[in-house]
């Protein structure tokens, strides 16, 4: 499988640790996001699904944008704590929120990044449109990563992810094929799909999640040295508000 050979996460190795990571490196996602589709600088920026606040942090150095760093599991006041020890707190705004009852103004953002969390909430019928899309200006943009399938599944692969996931069918349904999203992603006057393609850094932000020494990437390392990988990927997402 294709690597990304984008360097700007050596410089973030201090992070890729059990203390930060909350699963696949989120910052080889972000980083090659931002490779194929460069944020403008100075912008508005919603990180949706901050966690541990180390994109935010990724998108005020890389991007130099200004971030509102929001997430609905990580308490505001922790991830404040750690961007005024990052020396950034001038430059991002940490904020609790539920990412279907968001509190910003609409058309407040010139965009929204969201990585390896839109599935979590989004994968119904209406989401983006009624949840997200509102809280951008004209001709902002959505940026997604997130875990995905290479195809949709059929009933022994089910079997071997639901097992993955304890038996949790919630958090199966979340895990979809790129296809499938661009299905839920139909036609519409108010928005463009601009990119859609599987990211290169599958292993790498893998690898770097099995190494972080987590105990939950322990026991997924298990699952992939059984071949759960091979029915996986990393789906990008680029969408462009047109009103």
């Amino acid at each position: 499988m294709k690597t990304n050979t984008n360097t700007r996460c050596e410089n973030y190795r201090e992070f890729f640790t059990k203390e930060y990571l909350m699963g696949p490196n989120s910052l080889r996602l972000l980083d090659e996001m931002l490779e194929k589709y460069p944020l403008k600088e100075g912008g508005r920026v919603m990180d949706l699904g901050c966690g541990m606040g180390i994109t935010s942090l990724f998108l005020v150095k890389e991007a130099e944008v200004n971030v509102f760093a929001t997430d609905l599991w990580i308490p505001a006041e922790q991830n404040a704590e750690n961007f005024r020890k990052w020396g950034v707190e001038d430059r991002i705004i940490p904020i609790h929120a539920d990412a279907r009852n968001l509190p910003y103004a609409h058309g407040y953002f010139d965009a929204i990044v969201s990585i390896d969390a839109f599935h979590y909430f989004a994968a119904k019928k209406g989401v983006l449109e009624e949840r997200v899309l509102p809280f951008l200006k004209k001709d902002g943009v959505l940026v997604v990563a997130m875990p995905g399938l290479k195809e949709e599944l059929n009933a022994e692969q089910e079997e071997a992810l639901l097992e993955w996931f304890e038996g949790n069918r919630d958090e199966l349904d979340t895990f979809h094929s790129r296809k499938w999203w661009m299905n839920l992603f139909d036609n519409s006057d108010d928005y463009e799909v601009v990119m859609d393609f599987d990211l290169d850094c599958f292993d790498e932000a893998w690898n770097d999640w099995f190494e972080s020494g987590h105990e939950y990437g322990i026991k997924d390392k298990g699952y992939f040295d059984r071949g759960l990988g091979e029915y996986l990927s990393f789906i990008g997402i680029v969408i462009r508000k047109t009103h």
